[in-house]
């Protein structure tokens, strides 16, 4: 991934990056994980707020060595963006594909995400269309990261059975004037973005299952009047050497202002190591 890649770098926010000319749309969220869920009974149960308690610490210990460990993956993104009409259904799309991967560093003390873009297919552009450009959503996770932990209050919901496996539901909510992970530039500038939601944590290994976040409140003075992002992650095995990791799969985008509705869809695939072959060629000796 060298040469035409395109870098887009994150100081610990996920940004993003929208042409807004006066529109809104609202996102429409896939269905939580399948299966029995007993909210009401289980989230005043002290056994099962001591076990969900656990599986937070768990997930915040896992997402903290997370970046580092993904930085040398690299995958296959799919992206759609598309222009939504009031019925819900989409009436203009754009299909691109990339090579993706994502860098962190944490040398300075503070953490940076970069994300690496290269071409694999380019869409058809319609010049009279405006679409949005997001980048980042994949990495919503960092509201589990230490950086981030004063930022959010999570409040355990329920236990869910899904695939086999259990997993603990929670919702977050922003805490009034802490920093945030993920912000809108506009012209240039960066604003801050305050979000609410819930997230499913797989309970053995703390691995993040789902994540639905949605704006608190809305951002009408900017033109903004509603995001929600929806993630899912993967089981991915890797080999030589063998190591296994959750990762984004699927992120869907939805964005509304008052006059227009985009939705995007990023799909990631074919997840493999990131190697660097280097060659030494070794001159004849002189004689």
């Amino acid at each position: 991934m060298t040469r035409a890649a395109t870098r887009k770098t994150l100081l610990a926010v996920v940004t993003l990056l929208a042409a807004m000319l006066a529109c809104t749309f609202p996102l429409c969220a896939q269905n939580p994980p399948a299966g029995p869920s007993n909210a009401d009974a289980t989230a005043t149960d002290p056994v099962f707020v001591d076990r969900a308690n656990a599986v937070l610490l768990r997930a915040r210990s896992l997402v903290d060595t997370f970046f580092d460990r993904v930085s040398n993956a690299v995958c296959k993104e799919n992206v759609s963006q598309m222009m939504v009409g009031k019925n819900e259904k989409p009436f203009y799309r754009e299909d691109s594909v990339f090579d993706y991967q994502l860098l962190a560093s944490n040398k300075t003390g503070t953490l940076r995400l970069t994300e690496s873009r290269e071409m694999r297919k380019a869409s058809f552009r319609d010049p009279h269309k405006s679409l949005l450009i997001t980048n980042g959503f994949a990495n919503m996770l960092l509201i589990l990261h230490q950086s981030y932990e004063s930022s959010y209050v999570f409040s355990p919901v329920a236990e869910e059975q899904a695939d086999g496996q259990t997993l603990f539901k929670y919702h977050f909510e922003a805490v009034p004037g802490t920093s945030s992970p993920a912000a809108i530039q506009l012209s240039g500038r960066n604003y801050p973005l305050q979000l609410h939601g819930d997230i499913w944590i797989e309970e053995t290994s703390g691995a993040v299952v789902k994540l639905v976040s949605s704006l608190v409140g809305g951002l009408d003075d900017l033109g903004l009047h509603d995001l929600r992002s929806e993630v899912h992650y993967s089981y991915v095995q890797f080999h030589d050497p063998e190591e296994a990791l959750w990762l984004p799969s699927l992120a869907v985008i939805d964005v509304e202002t008052p006059k227009q509705h985009w939705r995007n869809v990023h799909r990631f695939s074919e997840y493999r190591r990131f190697r660097v072959t280097i060659q030494v060629g070794l001159g004849a000796e002189k004689p």
